[in-house]
């Protein structure tokens, strides 16, 4: 199906507006000096640990432990990952270098 011009451009004014919004929506309803409360703070917490965790679940779902490869490139990727940040405490470093070992092995290692 082909989209016009216009319909695109309404497209990308649509994302670009909501994206534009939900940048500015902290800074509307939180600005510099109000107490931010205690509600919020607390999901500011808690929900980053909870995002990751879910993700982590979800790339994990579908390991099969009883068929080749038995879940072995997952389980190094994800030790890489730990270990990594454990020692540089940079999410951008250890998840990078997760999935560029996870890449590697099963291109490279466990192939069929």
């Amino acid at each position: 199906m082909r989209i016009s011009v216009f319909r695109s451009l309404v497209i990308i004014a649509v994302v670009a507006g909501t994206i534009f919004f939900t940048r500015l929506f902290p800074f509307l309803f939180f600005p510099p000096g109000k107490e931010i409360p205690p509600m919020v703070r607390y999901l500011g917490k808690v929900l980053p640990p909870a995002v990751i965790g879910m993700l982590v679940i979800y790339c994990l779902k579908e390991v099969q432990l009883t068929a080749y490869p038995y879940g072995i490139p997952e389980a190094v990727s994800v030790a890489a990952v730990v270990l990594l940040h454990l020692w540089k405490r940079n999410n951008l470093l250890s998840i990078g270098a997760g999935t560029v070992l996870y890449m590697f092995l099963v291109q490279a290692v466990f192939t069929a």
